[in-house]
Parts: C-alpha cells; sequence; structure tokens
C-alpha cells in the first residue's frame, strides 16, 4: 500500500517544489468541488517557496476580497453561479490527466534505463531484447530503421577495416564488398507495414 507521509519539512529543494504544486493542485480541486456541491463562495491565496502568488476565487477573487474587507454579507448578484466552477473544475481535471500522463512517461523512462542497465550487466544488448507484442506501427517502423542503421554502419566499419588490412599487406586498394554481402538483408521476407492489422 501507500506509505503515510510524514509531516515535516522536506529537505530536498526538488521535493517541495513538485510536493507543492501537487498539493496546490489538490487544493484547488477540492475547492472548486465545494463551490460546485455546496454554492460555497471561496477565495484562496498561495505563496510558493520562492514567493510566486497562486489564486483561486469563486466567483472571482476580487469579489471575494471586497466582500471579506467590507464585511458585506449580500452576494445575490452570484447566487446559483455555476459555470465558472464548473469550467474550473474541466480545467483541473484536463490537468490532472496531464500529470498523470507525465508521471507515467518517466516511469517508462525510467523502466526502458533500468532494463538497459539490466542487459549492459548480463552482456547483451538492446536488439536482444524481445519484440513486444503491444508494439505499433510506427513504433516498429523506427524499430526496423534503427537496425537497418546498425546494420549499415556495422558493413561500412568492416569494409573500412578489412580495406586497411588489405591495403597495409598489399600497399593497394581492393574492395571486396565482403562486409556489405554479409549484412545483407535481401535473403529475409519483407515485412509489409502497410497494414497495421497484419502484424
Amino acid at each position: 500500500g501507500r506509505q503515510k507521509v510524514e509531516m515535516k519539512k522536506l529537505q530536498k529543494e526538488s521535493s517541495r517544489q513538485v510536493t507543492f504544486s501537487k498539493r496546490r493542485n489538490g487544493l484547488f480541486k477540492k475547492a472548486s468541488e465545494i463551490c460546485l456541491l455546496c454554492g460555497a463562495n471561496i477565495g484562496i491565496i498561495v505563496f510558493s517557496p520562492k514567493g510566486k502568488p497562486f489564486i483561486f476565487g469563486h466567483p472571482n477573487i476580487e469579489t471575494i476580497l471586497d466582500r471579506y474587507f467590507s464585511g458585506s454579507l449580500a452576494m445575490d448578484d452570484y447566487e446559483n453561479d455555476s459555470a465558472t466552477t464548473e469550467t474550473s473544475l474541466c480545467f483541473q481535471e484536463l490537468y490532472d490527466e496531464c500529470e498523470e500522463a507525465l508521471e507515467k512517461l518517466k516511469e517508462e523512462k525510467k523502466r526502458i534505463e533500468h532494463t538497459k542497465e539490466a542487459m549492459k550487466n548480463k552482456g547483451e544488448f538492446w536488439w536482444d531484447e524481445a519484440i513486444d507484442d503491444n508494439m505499433g506501427l510506427e513504433e516498429l517502423e523506427a524499430y526496423l530503421k534503427a537496425i537497418e542503421e546498425l546494420r549499415n554502419n556495422v558493413a561500412r566499419k568492416a569494409n573500412e577495416s578489412m580495406m586497411c588490412d588489405v591495403v597495409a599487406d598489399s600497399g593497394g586498394y581492393f574492395d571486396f564488398g565482403i562486409a556489405a554481402d554479409a549484412f545483407n538483408f535481401d535473403h529475409c521476407p519483407s515485412q509489409d507495414f502497410g497494414a497495421a492489422g497484419q502484424l
């Protein structure tokens, strides 16, 4: 399960910034829900650790501050005004979805790095890893392109190395094209990437 966070000031500045951003968004979201569900009027001003202000207000922060400083209790002009709050909630939900997607992306990047590190420790390479059945058409095409580029680079380096050896031994220039043939994939059955459903 999730571990309970100890309530004390975080030492790392980066951790404080991330936590502040998440908690602030959660606070504003809860305030929006209270406004929508209960018809409440709420004003919140939050300053970040670096002094940057973040404001939430329903129906708006100016009205809330005017009402507070004047001591007025009347809010007739803003009764049942839920449209602003509903819009805020929609934007908040979109923001939360983006945050969640970013978190998933970070986790995936970490997983890839861990996989690369594990394969490196085992003496394996990225092309030894099994192809994921869930890879899409674009990912498969990119994978194929990377393999082809690797083949061409290896063939070129091998040719250069062999030519240097021949020149050193005979004083002449010979290009047998052996390396290119060794990495020729023409005999392999071609894959038709025109229809993703056939993969």
